[in-house]
C-alpha cells in the first residue's frame, strides 16, 4: 500500500505532535471498518509511544467524516439475521474507538474542516479538544433516515448541554461551526486559512507540559465527571496526593519558586 493510498496518514513532529489524518476522501472519511481498525490501533499505538505528547486528528478532502460507511453497513443486511450480528460488531467496533480516544493518556485535539456528520460529529465529540474552520458543520442526521443516532448521542450529551443535543438529535439540521463553539461541541471556530495554526499553537502548548501530568489530569477527570459529589471529591483528592508525589510535580513547584524552567521528566 503506497502512502498516497493510505486511509489514514501518521506524522509525528520533533516536537511530540502525532498528526493523523483521515486519507479516504472518496469515501468522505467514513467509518469504514477499516477505518475504524486504523484508527483504534493509532491511538492505542501513541498511548503507549513515549515520543507522542499531544494528537491531532485532521482530514484530507470537502468532509472530517461522514460517519458510518452506509453501504457497507447495508451489505450487511444480506446474512440471515438481516444484519444483528454485524450490526452489533459494528457498534461495537465503533465505540471502542471512541472509548479510545477518551482512554488514550495523550490529549486529543479535532482539527475540523468540512462536514463532520453522525458518528464524525461524535467523532468530534469524543476528542478532548477541538478546533473547526469556518465553514465546517456539523450534524447528527439519523432522523432523516429513519435511524437514531444513538451512539453520536452518548459522546454530544457529555459536551453539551441536554437542549442542545436533544436540538441536533431531533432536527438532524446542519449546525455551524460558530454555533457548535457557542454550545460546546468545539472549543473555536476559526477562519479557514488560521485552523492549522490554531491547533498548532494550542498542540505545542500542551506538548510543552508533563506527559505524566497530562495523563494523569486526563484520566481523573473522565473518571470524576461520572460520579456523585463527593466520589468525585474523594476521587480527585487521591489523585492530587499521588501527584503530588511524583517527580514532575516536585520538579514543577521547585522551578515556580526558584523562577527558572521546569524540566520534565514526564515521571
Amino acid at each position: 500500500m503506497t502512502h498516497e493510498t493510505r486511509i489514514l496518514l501518521r506524522d509525528l513532529s520533533a516536537d511530540g505532535i502525532l498528526r493523523l489524518t483521515l486519507n479516504d476522501a472518496r469515501r468522505r472519511n467514513a467509518l469504514s471498518e477499516a477505518m475504524m481498525s486504523e484508527l483504534g490501533a493509532a491511538f492505542a499505538e501513541a498511548g503507549d509511544d513515549r515520543d507522542v505528547r499531544v494528537i491531532v486528528l485532521a482530514a484530507n478532502g470537502p468532509a472530517f467524516c461522514a460517519g458510518h460507511d452506509l453501504k457497507e453497513m447495508t451489505a450487511g443486511r444480506d446474512a440471515p439475521d438481516r444484519g444483528r450480528a454485524y450490526f452489533t460488531k459494528v457498534m461495537a467496533q465503533c465505540s471502542g474507538v471512541m472509548q479510545g480516544i477518551v482512554n488514550c493518556p495523550k490529549p486529543v485535539i479535532a482539527e475540523v474542516t468540512g462536514i463532520a456528520t453522525a458518528a464524525g460529529c461524535q467523532l468530534v465529540a469524543s476528542c478532548d479538544l477541538a478546533i473547526a474552520a469556518q465553514s465546517a458543520r456539523f450534524s447528527t442526521p439519523g432522523v432523516h433516515i429513519g435511524l437514531f443516532c444513538s451512539t453520536p448521542m452518548v459522546a454530544l450529551s457529555r459536551n453539551t448541554s441536554n437542549k442542545h443535543a436533544m436540538e441536533m438529535l431531533l432536527t438532524g439540521d446542519m449546525t455551524p461551526a460558530s454555533r457548535a463553539a457557542e454550545i460546546g461541541l468545539v472549543n473555536y471556530a476559526v477562519p479557514n486559512d488560521a485552523l492549522q495554526d490554531a491547533v498548532l499553537e494550542m498542540a505545542r502548548k500542551i506538548a510543552s507540559k508533563s506527559s505524566m501530568t497530562l495523563a494523569t489530569g486526563k484520566r481523573a477527570y473522565y473518571a470524576q465527571r461520572e460520579m456523585p459529589l463527593a466520589d468525585a471529591y474523594d476521587h480527585a483528592s487521591r489523585v492530587m496526593v499521588d501527584n503530588m508525589l511524583a517527580h514532575d510535580a516536585e520538579e514543577g513547584i521547585g522551578a515556580f519558586i526558584e523562577k527558572r524552567a521546569p524540566q520534565w521528566q514526564d515521571r
